[in-house]
């Protein structure tokens, strides 16, 4: 095994998230303990070193490891930030009281995390890695701990719950489901729900079935599916943050997809605010409507001859 998957093991072991045991990461650790690839692992040093002229100079020069002067923020913030959020590192161990901006700031092994480094490889390593753990904490399980906490509940018409990840987005989407729905889409019921980290949150496979949607490519499908049965309603809802709204080339796409569908469609388009609803007002679609998180009660209708009516 050579040095870099080696460092990748010890990053994982001593608690690190996923994000933080790739190539990078374990570049920066090589960096940081002095270790070449023919270094033994007991060598490690502790040493300080500067990002650009420390870290990322010792990767080019030893690993052959190229990184463009503007990654230096990417080893700062995604890198560095969690060595020291894990106890692997001290930042400006030399100077605490180096201003947060300063050229001279610098990065070091902390002497806890050296002390298990040297060890890896050997009997010890394990009660090492025990040592650290129960003394520092495991930042991985910290990290899914608030992941899990910061999940946003959403409560269906049929009494389940969903837990949508955090994000700007999925509170649009949370907001479709609690805000919308009820004034606007009173006998609907949620049939499709996706999130941002997991696309295929909630599918109700019957009900796409019954209605003629191909199921094996929901995945097609806009942000938030709602069925009024009273009414043979399809609300189809795309939650506009960063991606955009229900476009002319949208709806010929799922008009398309929905051939064999004869429930009468309604597209909307939901914006978190009128400042994000105003950067997309070019591309939005005619006779579908817009509805906007921050004024709930009101919806807008683009043209057409109906008003919230299938097309």
């Amino acid at each position: 095994m050579n040095k870099l998957e080696e460092a990748k093991q010890i990053l994982k072991a001593l608690g690190l998230p996923v994000a933080q045991q790739n190539e990078i990461s374990a570049l920066t650790l090589l960096a940081l303990c002095g270790i070449k690839q023919h270094s033994n692992w007991n060598k490690a040093e502790h040493q300080s070193l500067k990002v650009t002229k420390g870290i990322m100079a010792f990767v080019n020069e030893e690993y052959n490891k190229t990184y463009a002067p503007n990654t230096r923020e990417t080893f700062r913030r995604q890198v560095l930030h969690q060595f020291v959020q894990a106890r692997i590192a001290d930042y400006n161990p030399d100077n605490p009281k180096l201003p947060v901006n300063s050229p001279n700031a610098h990065y070091a092994i902390t002497l806890p995390a050296l002390n298990a480094i040297r060890k890896f490889g050997t009997k010890e390593w394990n009660k090492a890695v025990e040592s650290f753990l129960s003394e520092f904490g495991d930042l991985s399980k910290q990290y899914k701990k608030e992941r899990k906490q910061n999940l946003i509940p959403v409560k269906l018409s049929n009494g389940k719950t969903l837990k949508l990840s955090a994000g700007k987005h999925n509170e649009v989407q949370a907001a479709i489901v609690f805000e919308f729905a009820p004034r606007f889409a009173k006998n609907s019921n949620v049939i499709y729900l996706g999130d941002t980290a997991n696309k295929d949150l909630y599918i109700d496979k019957k009900a796409l079935n019954d209605l003629g949607i191909p199921i094996n490519e929901h995945s097609k499908l806009p942000d938030v599916v709602m069925y009024d049965h009273s009414k043979n309603w399809l609300f189809l809802i795309e939650a506009v943050t960063s991606h955009g709204p229900v476009s002319p080339k949208r709806v010929i796409e799922l008009e398309d997809f929905l051939k064999n569908c004869k429930a009468g469609k309604i597209y909307v388009s939901a914006f978190p605010d009128f400042a994000e609803f105003k950067k997309h007002t070019k591309n939005i679609a005619w006779e579908t409507e817009v509805w906007v998180v921050e004024s709930p009660d009101h919806m807008i209708h683009f043209n057409g001859d109906k008003f919230l009516g299938p097309r």
